[in-house]
């Protein structure tokens, strides 16, 4: 027998509830008979449509777990101190319960062989699905975010060609006005520039592990997210246990 850490996120975690937090399963447990462990317990439908990390990485059905490996149940994504993960001439990326300085980023990624800087600055607007919003409140598996983010921003900068990737998300309660999340992308041409920051901000709220919170006058839900791209997402219906 093992010991393995279970890690919920977002609506999963008030789902669940504390009591998921170690599991004891036999050797050779895979993700898929975890899975079905974990639905003995609580609805099925609950675990339908997640993602599963081991170890901050996205892992696949069949992927044998191990003694002490950290596994995260990961709901859609909706798109401590500050963490930062990379900060180079490059890529900026960050998490941060500040406020976002757009004017400083922006100016920070400039050079003088850019001919372009696009940027994504997404804000809090005072409304969502024909309810007045009060606040949001943003959460993520930070050690797997940053990652991803950083090999987002990699990926950017090699399928569009751009010189400069910054991504910046706020974590923790934001008010309306205030900016969520912080795309710059700067390029020699203004067309790799644009295609880059839509590419890096539609993906980044497909597969970046942060969920959101909206709270209104008569009560707060969990945003549903998008569903995970194939080949990240773990369904119950895929899995070869029954």
């Amino acid at each position: 027998m093992i010991q393995v850490r279970v890690l919920a996120f977002g609506a999963l975690r008030d789902a669940l509830g504390p009591d998921v937090s170690q599991m004891t399963v036999g050797e050779g447990t895979t993700v898929s008979e975890l899975l079905v462990l974990l639905e003995k317990k609580y609805p099925t439908a609950i675990l339908r449509g997640i993602a599963v990390s081991v170890n901050a990485k996205y892992a696949t059905r069949t992927h044998v777990l191990c003694e002490g490996d950290e596994v995260g149940l990961l709901p859609p994504v909706s798109g401590g101190s500050d963490a930062i993960a990379g900060k180079e001439e490059e890529v900026t990326i960050a998490l941060t319960r500040e406020g976002i300085d757009v004017d400083r980023l922006m100016a920070a990624a400039k050079r003088g062989e850019d001919g372009a800087v696009v940027v994504f600055d997404g804000i809090v607007r005072n409304n969502s699905r024909g309810r007045p919003t009060l606040h949001l409140d943003y959460e993520a598996y930070e050690e797997m975010a940053l990652r991803q983010m950083t090999e987002l921003a990699g990926q950017a900068r090699e399928r569009f060609r751009v010189r400069q990737v910054t991504i910046v998300h706020r974590l923790g309660r934001l008010e309306v006005g205030e900016t969520s999340v912080l795309i710059v992308v700067a390029s020699a041409h203004r067309a790799q520039a644009f295609d880059a920051c839509r590419w890096v901000i539609d993906t980044l709220k497909k597969t970046v592990p942060i969920w959101k919170k909206e709270t209104f006058v008569d009560g707060a839900v969990w945003v549903d997210g998008e569903a995970f791209p194939e080949g990240i997402g773990v369904n119950r219906e895929a899995t070869d246990v029954p």
